[in-house]
């Protein structure tokens, strides 16, 4: 049995994974680009798209104020590890919607991928809804239609987050997370798109995942963090 699959388990280790993730932020030295496309959706509360790539999971609670945001919800994968991290989000202010954003041909009955578009709906109607676009399982910053279709059919505003600090840790996960580390230099970074009217959801998904490249690369330029 995986220990992960152990509800006790994930009960305690999610615990100490919270604690540790706000020693860590509480200790950083944050830089900010682009707040005000952040501060904004804030101030408008209503629906909002917060992406950013699966690396970052760790680190994304510390880009989104809870004490200003709308309430917001993490889509979550369905399995084990999916349900420990939508333990430890939900710790951190953040419950989950479990399904996943994955590309078509994986099979939507597998992934709850009809079940998330539904739910995920729903959120983007009072709140805000955190989606990694490449999860649960990658390629790694390739974007899955998913997060650009709910956008096109909310109508809700996207914005792009890239998250860094340096020191860190890196995971030799498929990829690569960043885990921070206590006293440590912190970069966030926002961008902000609403769907064009009109445009190909392929083209979408295409500029998209560039933008949120962009925008990740620049916090790790700020913190020095290596790209990977």
């Amino acid at each position: 049995m995986r220990p992960l699959r152990n509800p006790l388990i994930q009960k305690v280790l999610s615990s100490i994974l919270t604690a540790w993730m706000r020693f860590c932020f509480a200790t950083t030295r944050w830089t900010n680009e682009g707040r005000e496309h952040a501060e904004g959706v804030w101030a408008a509360q209503g629906g909002v798209i917060c992406a950013f790539w699966h690396s970052r999971i760790a680190l994304s609670p510390a880009s989104w104020d809870l004490t200003r945001a709308q309430p917001t919800k993490a889509l979550v994968s369905l399995s084990s590890d999916g349900q420990f991290l939508a333990r430890a989000l939900a710790q951190q202010g953040f419950p989950a919607i479990r399904g996943s954003s994955a590309n078509k041909d994986k099979g939507d009955a597998a992934k709850g991928g009809s079940r998330a578009l539904r739910d995920g709906l729903r959120q983007l109607k009072v709140g805000g809804l955190a989606i990694t676009p490449d999860g649960p399982r990658g390629p790694s910053r390739v974007m899955a239609e998913g997060m650009p279709l709910m956008a096109k059919m909310s109508g809700a505003p996207v914005v792009f987050i890239g998250v860094s600090c340096n020191p860190a840790i890196r995971l030799n996960s498929w990829d690569r997370a960043v885990l921070p580390l206590p006293f440590s230099r912190g970069a966030i970074v926002y961008d902000l798109a609403r769907y064009p009217e009109g445009a190909e959801i392929t083209e979408v998904t295409t500029a998209w995942a560039e933008r949120l490249t962009a925008v990740e690369a620049r916090a790790d330029a700020i913190t020095g963090l290596a790209r990977i």
